[in-house]
This record gives C-alpha cells, sequence and structure tokens, in this order.
C-alpha cells in the first residue's frame, strides 16, 4: 500500500519509522547518520543499498571510526586501484585484493602481470585512481547465478575469477561488485560509492606467489592504504617514516648487534658481541623473574627421536615445519620444533605427588622451525630462535590462580621492559577439539576470571582456541602505536593425554593434571627486534651495551680517563675509554650514533678537579660535577627494573 510506513529497530538508539521498502541508506539518512557507511543485521555487514529488515532484527551502522567500517574503505579503494590498473594495464590480470593491517599497509591486490610494476606505474595508477574517486561512481552488488558469473569472467578472460568461482560452495551466493565499467566477483560490503574515499596511498609494490604457494606463478602486488581523512594520511605516512628509521634491521647492522648470513643460512641469527650482551642481560633479568616467581630452570636437548614427535602429534600435526630427519645408529631424529615434549619427560622422569603441584619449569630453549624464504624478515620471522618457555602442571583446583600468577608475572615482565598498553584476547573452543566438555568449560572460565579478577578489558575471539585447549593472547603496543603478538597462555588436554601424565592425589588415586603452555616474552629474537625498535635503538641505561663513553679531550687527561673508567667498572658499569686523534665533536657525534646513554668529556679542568662533563645521548650538557656525584647519577639510571643497586651490582657480577 502506497504510503505504508514501518518501524526499524536501531541498536543503541530509538526506532526510527521509515516507508515500508525503504534502504538502510534511507534508515541511516532518517537517524541521522550521516557518517554511516554500512550496516550491520544480526552477525552479516551488509551495504547501505540493502533494503531494511523485516521483523525485529536490529541495524547497527558502521561508520569510518570503527575496525569494520576501515576494512570496508580499504577494500573498496583496492577495488578502485584494480578498476585503474585494468583501464592502463588491460592486460593484466586480475587476483584478490582484501583489506590488511600490518601497521603500513591498508590493501593490497595481486596481478598477473609479466613485467610487474615499477613507481612511475604507481603514480599513473594513483592519479587514475583520484578521477575514479572524483568521479563519485557508486559501488552496485549484483547476485547472479555461478553459470552467469562464469560466462562474464570467461569472456573478460580473468582465469584468477574463474578458479576462485570453482572455491564457492554450492548453493552459496555469488556476488559482484560493479563500479562504473569495472566488474569483480566479491562477497562486499562496499562502500556506497568512491568519492567515499577521503584520502589514499599506494606504499609499494612486491611478488607475491599465487595462493602463497611458491609452486604457483609470481604475481605483482601493489601494496596501498586508505584513510577517513587526509590529516589521518599524514600522520600515518609520518609514523611509517619514523617506523623506516627505527627498523631493527637497518639499527642491527648500524648498532653492530647481529647479522645474517647466507653462507650460514637464511633465518639464522648471527648475534655480535653488543647484541649478545643485551641478549644476555635479558636473559639474566628473565632467569631472575622466574625464580622469584616459583619456576625451575630446566635445559633440554636440541634434537630428540622420531617416536618423541610421533607421541606429542608433531608428525602428524606440525610435520611441513620440522626439518628432515637425521639418522643416529639406526634411529631417526628430528631437531625440535617445540619444548614441551621434553618438559613432559622430566615431569615423568618419576611419579609426582599432589604435594609438589603446580610444578612450574621454565627454558629459554632453542627450536627450529621451517619458513618458507619469502615470509623471513630479520629477526621478526626466522628459523631458529630462542623460546621464552614455561610449562606448568597443576590440580583442577590450582588452574584459576596459576593462570592469575602467569598474568601477574606478564605485565610485571613487559612493564621491566617498557610495554605498558596491551590487547587481551580470550579465545575459546573451536569445532574440533580433544578433551572433556566439562574441562574445556573449567579451563575457559578460569581463563576468564583470572582476566576478570585483574580487572583486565579483553575480547573474545570465539572459537579460536587450539584444538587441544583454550587461550589467552596478549598483544604489546610499542611507542609507535603498533601492536604485536607476544605473550600466550594456554591450557592443553592433549599432550598429559597423549604422555599418560599423572600425578597421585590425596586419595592415593592416579590423577590427570591439567597442563598450561605459557610464553611470556614470545621468542627473544622477535621481543629483541621489537624492543629494539620500540626504543628506536636507544636501549634503557640497563641494557645498554655500553653505557658511558669516556672522552678524554687531549693525551694528558689519558691518566684520569682510565681511572675513570676503572672506578665505574668496579662498580659493575659497562664503560669504554674513546681516545682517538679524532675532533671531540666528531667523537660526541659518534657516541649519541652508537646510542650511548653518556658522555664524559675529560678536560684540564675536570682532571685537575677530579670531575667529569657529562653529556646525554639526547644532547644535554649536565655540566662538570665530581666523579662520586656521576657515579650515583649512572647507578641510579642504570638500576634493573625493580631492584636496589646493590642488587643490581650483584647481578651484573
Amino acid at each position: 500500500m502506497a504510503g505504508e510506513m514501518t518501524s526499524i529497530s536501531i541498536a543503541g538508539g530509538k526506532p526510527v519509522e521509515v516507508p515500508a521498502g525503504a534502504t538502510l541508506a534511507e534508515v541511516a539518512a532518517a537517524s541521522g547518520r550521516a557518517d554511516a557507511i554500512a550496516a550491520r543485521i544480526g552477525e552479516r555487514l551488509v551495504d547501505l543499498a540493502t533494503p531494511a529488515p523485516a521483523g525485529q532484527e536490529a541495524v547497527e551502522f558502521v561508520s569510518l571510526d570503527s575496525a569494520d567500517g576501515m576494512n570496508i574503505l580499504r577494500h573498496s579503494t583496492a577495488h578502485v586501484m584494480a578498476s585503474a590498473v585494468k583501464e592502463l594495464f588491460p592486460e593484466a590480470k586480475v587476483t584478490i585484493g582484501p583489506a590488511i593491517d600490518d601497521g603500513v599497509n591498508g590493501f593490497y591486490y595481486d596481478f598477473d602481470f609479466e613485467r610487474g610494476f615499477n613507481e612511475q606505474d604507481l603514480e599513473a595508477i594513483s592519479r587514475r585512481m583520484a578521477e575514479i574517486i572524483e568521479a563519485d561512481l557508486p559501488f552496485t552488488r549484483e547476485e547472479v547465478t555461478r553459470e552467469q558469473a562464469h560466462q562474464l569472467f570467461a569472456d573478460q578472460g580473468e582465469s584468477y575469477k574463474l578458479e576462485l568461482l570453482e572455491a564457492i560452495e554450492p548453493g552459496e551466493t555469488v556476488s559482484l561488485y560493479r563500479h562504473g565499467d569495472f566488474v569483480d566477483l566479491c562477497r562486499g560490503p562496499h562502500l556506497p560509492s568512491t568519492g567515499k574515499i577521503a584520502a589514499f596511498k599506494l606504499m609499494s609494490v612486491a611478488g607475491a606467489y599465487w595462493r602463497g604457494d611458491a609452486r604457483n606463478k609470481m604475481l605483482a602486488r601493489i601494496y596501498g592504504n586508505a584513510f577517513a581523512s587526509k590529516k589521518e594520511m599524514r600522520k600515518h605516512l609520518a609514523r611509517v617514516e619514523e617506523a623506516r628509521k627505527r627498523d631493527h634491521r637497518l639499527l642491527g647492522k648500524n648498532l653492530d648487534l647481529f647479522s645474517f648470513s647466507q653462507e650460514v643460512g637464511g633465518g639464522l641469527v648471527l648475534w655480535h658481541p653488543k647484541g649478545a650482551l643485551v641478549r644476555s642481560l635479558i636473559e639474566q633479568f628473565w632467569r631472575e623473574s622466574h625464580f622469584q616467581h616459583g619456576y625451575q630452570l630446566v635445559y633440554t636437548p636440541h634434537i630428540g627421536r622420531a617416536d618423541l614427535w610421533q607421541t606429542s602429534g608433531h608428525l602428524d600435526f606440525y610435520r611441513e615445519n620440522m626439518y628432515a630427519p637425521m639418522e643416529i645408529e639406526g634411529n631417526p631424529f628430528f631437531v625440535k620444533p617445540m619444548n614441551c615434549p621434553f618438559h613432559i619427560q622430566i615431569y615423568r622422569s618419576r611419579l609426582r605427588s599432589y604435594r609438589e603441584l603446580p610444578y612450574r619449569l621454565c627454558e629459554l630453549g632453542t627450536v627450529y622451525r621451517f619458513e618458507p624464504s619469502g615470509v623471513l624478515h630479520g629477526l621478526l620471522r626466522v628459523r631458529g630462535f630462542t623460546q621464552d618457555d614455561a610449562h606448568i602442571f597443576c590440580t583442577r583446583e590450582q588452574i584459576e590462580q596459576e593462570i592469575r600468577g602467569c598474568l601477574e608475572h606478564t605485565f610485571l615482565l613487559l612493564g621491566a621492559f617498557g610495554f605498558s598498553e596491551y590487547e587481551i584476547y580470550l579465545s575459546t573452543r573451536p569445532d574440533k577439539y580433544v578433551g572433556d566438555e566439562e574441562d574445556w568449560q573449567k579451563a575457559t572460565a578460569a581463563l576468564r576470571q583470572a582476566l576478570e579478577q585483574m580487572n583486565l578489558p579483553y575480547q573474545v575471539d570465539p572459537g579460536e582456541g587450539v584444538f587441544y585447549g583454550p587461550k589467552i593472547d596478549i598483544k604489546i603496543r610499542d611507542s609507535l602505536g603498533r601492536t604485536w603478538q607476544c605473550t600466550t597462555v594456554q591450557v592443553d588436554f592433549n599432550l598429559p593425554e597423549r604422555f599418560n601424565v599423572e600425578y597421585v592425589d590425596s586419595a592415593s588415586r592416579r590423577v590427570r593434571p591439567f597442563m598450561i603452555h605459557r610464553a611470556l616474552l614470545g621468542s627473544l629474537e622477535r621481543f629483541f627486534g621489537v624492543l629494539l625498535e620500540h626504543y628506536a635503538g636507544a636501549f634503557p641505561t640497563w641494557l645498554a651495551p655500553v653505557q658511558a663513553v669516556i672522552l678524554p679531550i687531549t693525551d694528558e687527561q689519558q691518566p684520569w680517563a682510565e681511572e675513570v673508567k676503572t672506578e665505574l667498572a668496579s662498580r659493575g658499569l659497562r664503560v669504554e675509554v674513546d681516545d682517538r686523534n679524532e675532533k671531540l665533536g666528531f667523537r660526541i657525534r659518534e657516541a649519541q650514533l652508537a646510542k650511548i646513554p653518556f658522555m664524559l668529556v675529560i678536560g684540564k679542568k675536570e682532571q685537575q678537579a677530579r670531575a667529569v662533563a657529562p653529556r646525554t645521548r639526547q644532547g644535554k650538557d649536565l655540566g662538570a660535577m665530581p666523579l662520586e656525584q656521576f657515579t650515583g647519577l649512572i647507578e641510579a639510571d642504570a638500576a634493573w627494573p625493580g631492584q636496589t643497586r646493590s642488587q643490581e651490582v650483584k647481578h651484573r657480577h
């Protein structure tokens, strides 16, 4: 009936009256939501051109200031980029172009284009994209049959789209999105029109194998990003430039911390003396922290018999990540990809009593996992790394307390290294799982209660737990606002069952303990890389490989410089003398580039007064002061987090 009205429920707002058959765009206008670019109905994200729902389903509008809104913006921009590429390079075949968020890029699109793309191409593509955006072309959705879609892409010669079409399950809706003359196979949703793209930037070009498989053809990938405003784009590009300066691979080379060698093999780190010193300080602090939290340190072999990995399930579920076996006296051995089976063997070396639980084992255990050469990335993605590992065996009643202890320990440890902002995720039972459902409920409840009792905000990832148990994942936020996966706390029902792990309870019954896998820093290599970028190489004084450099102005001050060095070194401080035949300004600049916290200038006056004139690496001149005064200053600055100066000196020795 003409003029018939219907009421639409709005999530977080009042219902609105709109004409029957109205679109969500009309509902948004009636609701005063000019910022809406899409909507959510139940679990579905949909375009604003979608008819408003009949019935009681509430409409939740999506704007660009949300994660969903940014993904839609980025994916829509990827379509605009693909249409520009097809106009400029008709011979290029389109493949896929998803939204991503890797801290630099917001989307990419892969093309089968023999010669690849260069910087001049990106400039031309950007200009054409700007014209398409200026034209404000609507994004329109079409639902077609599989046969219609096949005919369309066959006529266009888009073979990759035909392959993607074949992967769509029978009965699933086949949807296309158009803007102008460009059409793509896509689930959507998209922006209402191209004109909603406020700002974008094409970032780089790269190669990528089709479907990520090295056996397939190499494609040409264009990375880009899209933004809610030009201001946001400028801020992002400034962050990207700062991140480039902080790249741990560049800093590692400039500060002489570590290197890689193709003669040794990709993804295998060579630690130089200064890098090894910083790493050893991290390890020493880690060990002391674990001793204080009731852990026992263990060491385990780098290889183990194939039978061990068969029992653990790694040969069935993880074989592609393990290196080829070696044969020893007729028995196949594998280098370890994980430490947990070894810790279980230590636990099972004798029958344990409930009185021994919780039983906490920790290890900085080096493991080896195969990573394709294309994904290796400095310290952040390697083939051999040292895992900050621990396993806790406990009773059902102890699990909540142990999880809370893991979380408290996490924040103390990460805080000591300068991280105070986190994102926390609780991952629950997947569709395929092992273990008893009651145990899953108990473990998940323990994880949840630990988070809530500590008043920690968290997000639930439904069904994202590993098959052997639920988990908590913690991402740290660095000084540039980037997030890094770091801590994981996982409950495991699988390995205790596979290895028949038991303890004797108070009634003399043999009972299966709960097992908690727990890594706080993750891998030392990756954590070192994150830490290096977080501080831009300027480690806090307690971690700096050289804490002070002494700069005598002339040879006459050399005896006093050596005496200062001896005194500071006797306090456990790491000090060097730079007496090169170079100008003082040059040596100061060199020390600043080396990120050394303090530079102690010694001239004739300082020598006579038995003093030093310290400068900081930030360029601040602290003025001449007695050596004793400076010693107190640097000892306070170099103290280990949470420890007294006397404890700190003891640790250094």
